[in-house]
């Protein structure tokens, strides 16, 4: 098995995490553009510009998570000595990511293009990810502040640290 990430999984990771924050930010657009419309009232321009970056950036993100997910199948991380309780938390929480991430994109299509009965649930999924993400940026400060491990190296500097290590 391979020590760290590749670097599409890296650049992935990173190109996710920068595009997760954007449908935070715009997804009060949607609930503003539906009110303006069921009010009989024509929606801000930004607001239905918003609207639509929320809607596009947020099927980008399910397909770069599939992709991701692909990707780990076929080139999963190595795991650093016997698999502890520590270890089978990390693993739930990546894949529950894909669930949840590729799910919420599932969603917000069909809240777009379908039913908007589903909306609700999308706005839980969107709680749910950011509970994840906050328990994920706590792992990655106690494996760097804490354990003082490689775990996160593994996805910032992986390819640095690997070229330097033929020399």
């Amino acid at each position: 098995m391979k020590s760290g990430y590749s670097l599409a999984q890296i650049g992935l990771h990173w190109l996710v995490a920068f595009m997760v924050p954007v449908q935070y930010l715009t997804g009060g657009s949607i609930e503003r553009t539906h009110h303006a419309v069921h009010m009989g009232l024509t929606p801000s321009y930004w607001d239905v510009v918003q609207h639509q970056l929320h809607n596009y950036a947020g099927m980008m993100i399910g397909l770069l998570m599939g992709v991701r997910l692909v990707l780990r199948l076929l080139q999963p991380p190595e795991t650093n000595g016997p698999n502890s309780w520590a270890e089978r938390a990390a693993k739930a929480l990546h894949y529950g990511f894909y669930v949840a991430i590729i799910g919420q994109a599932c969603m917000g299509f069909v809240a777009s293009y379908l039913s908007f009965a589903i909306a609700p649930y999308h706005v839980i999924g969107s709680k749910i990810i950011l509970a994840m993400v906050a328990l994920h940026l706590a792992a990655a400060a106690w494996h760097t502040l804490v354990a003082r491990d490689e775990t996160v190296d593994r996805m910032v500097f992986s390819r640095r640290k690997r070229s330097a290590e033929k020399f």
